[in-house]
Order: C-alpha cells, then sequence, then structure tokens
C-alpha cells in the first residue's frame, strides 16, 4: 500500500493510536459489499494484515468459504504477511467449510445442526482464546464469504441470518470484531433482499467496491465507498460519514487516491 497515512485506516479508525495497535474496534461490524464483476477481496486481505501487524497482538478467526488456505496464504505472502506462521503462533484460526463436515443433506434439521456445529466451532475459539490470552488480545473474525455460506445452508435464508446473529452477539458480548464480505449483486428475489437489508442494519462500516461510473481505465480498477454509521450517545448524534476513492489493485497490494487525484 502506498498511500501514507492509508486512506482505508484513516476512514475504518485504523490509525496508531487511535484502534488497537492495527484492528477494528471493540465490537465493530464491517460490511464489504463488492460484485461478480468488482471483487472486494483485496480490502478482507488488508484487513487481516493489519489485524496481525507487528504493532498489533491482534487474532483473527478467518471462515474460509470460498478458497484454501492456500490461496489466502499465497495472497497475504505478497503483502509482506506469513499466514503459515501466524498459524503456529495461534494468531490465524481457519475455519475452511471443504473441511468441516457440513451437511449435503437440504432437510431443514441437518442445515440448521451444520449452522449450529459451526458456529460453535467460533464460538469455543474465541473462549479458549480469550481465557488463555491475559492481555484480551483483540479478536477478529472473518467471512469470506457470505454468499457462499447461504449456497452451503441450500438457500435457507433464514438459517444464515440466525447464524449471523448469533456471530453479532458474539461480537458483542466477547468484543471481538466482525468483518463480512458478500457479492451485492446475486441476490434477484425478495428473500436476498432482506439479508441485505440485514446486513446493512447490523453493519456499523459498510464498504462498497463498484466499478467506475466512467467505465474501464487503465490505471484505475474501480471505486471504493466507505460509509461511517452515524451513532447516539447520551443524545449526542453523530451523522453518517461517507469516503470515496479510487483503487488500483497490483501484484504486492493495492493503492487508493482520491478521485481526480491522479490526470
Amino acid at each position: 500500500m502506498n498511500t501514507s497515512p492509508h486512506l482505508l485506516d484513516e476512514a475504518l479508525g485504523l490509525m496508531p493510536g487511535i484502534s488497537n495497535g492495527g484492528a477494528l474496534s471493540q465490537g465493530c461490524i464491517v460490511l464489504i459489499e463488492d460484485s461478480v464483476e468488482t471483487s472486494g477481496a483485496f480490502i478482507l486481505h488488508y484487513i487481516v494484515k493489519r489485524a496481525l501487524s507487528l504493532d498489533s497482538s491482534g487474532i483473527v478467526l478467518f471462515l474460509a468459504l470460498a478458497h484454501p488456505f492456500s490461496h489466502y496464504e499465497r495472497i497475504l505472502r505478497k503483502l509482506g504477511c506469513n499466514l503459515s506462521v501466524h498459524r503456529e503462533q495461534k494468531r490465524f484460526h481457519l475455519f475452511d467449510i471443504l473441511q468441516l463436515e457440513f451437511p449435503c443433506e437440504s432437510k431443514k434439521d441437518s442445515v440448521e445442526q451444520g449452522l449450529v456445529e459451526l458456529y460453535s466451532k467460533i464460538q469455543s475459539a474465541v473462549e479458549v482464546i480469550s481465557s488463555r490470552d491475559h492481555s484480551r488480545a483483540h479478536i477478529s473474525i472473518l467471512i469470506d464469504d457470505l454468499s457462499i455460506l447461504e449456497i452451503a445452508a441450500h438457500g435457507s435464508m433464514d438459517h444464515v441470518l440466525n447464524f449471523l446473529h448469533y456471530c453479532v452477539t458474539l461480537t458483542s458480548e466477547q468484543n471481538c470484531s466482525l468483518v463480512i464480505l458478500n457479492h451485492e449483486d446475486i441476490y434477484p428475489d425478495i428473500e436476498g433482499r432482506r439479508l441485505l437489508s440485514h446486513l446493512v442494519y447490523l453493519a456499523d462500516f459498510i464498504i462498497k467496491a463498484e466499478p467506475l461510473a466512467t467505465g474501464i481505465a487503465a490505471d484505475v480498477h474501480g471505486q471504493l465507498t466507505v460509509l461511517k454509521k452515524g451513532t447516539s450517545n447520551n443524545g449526542h448524534y453523530s451523522a453518517d460519514k461517507a469516503s470515496n476513492f479510487h483503487f488500483q489493485v497490483k501484484e504486492h497490494g493495492v493503492d487508493l487516491f482520491f478521485p481526480g487525484s491522479r490526470c
């Protein structure tokens, strides 16, 4: 990442002295919305890197629904983050749905039980980490990506929503942070829109990766909008704050810059 200070750090409150070293704030929920045309996976990778950085004592629980460990290891290594080392040090924990005993049947009880068992594994990991870590290292839970969890649940939106609410409750009770990647443009029906509206409601930050409104450009791969939702505290209300950037994905990272700054 070549911008300094990094624009995404500033938008998410990851600047030194503001947050947990390189991790998101406690109880924070981040929704990353992308599309089939414009992937937002690079944001997820960057958040993992920041959570595991040297100035952070953070621990990452990664629910891998889209790719195996080797995929993330290869990408993060290019970003200067060795996931194998962090895994050995018990700072990076991967839950690979391909290796979990998730039900192949579409029966309601089987799907529900599969999601309950998946959540139980995450909950147990959080509790074990919290009990052994007297310094209370910040735990980040990341999901890549939610649309595949719906497929694994055989299209049962209610079960996916229940799973999400369990994760949100865990995030609140254990002072974790939760980051969810989801494809926004694959839900044409009412049920799909219901899931999207729930995600937007739950999130403190909404990061949207989109194609350029002006079309394809050689040195700009898309535009990024970071919305920090307003809060209300003891009668004091802070308004929503939106930040808009352009981005260029490179082999060893991504450049973020303000629109019109590369003329």
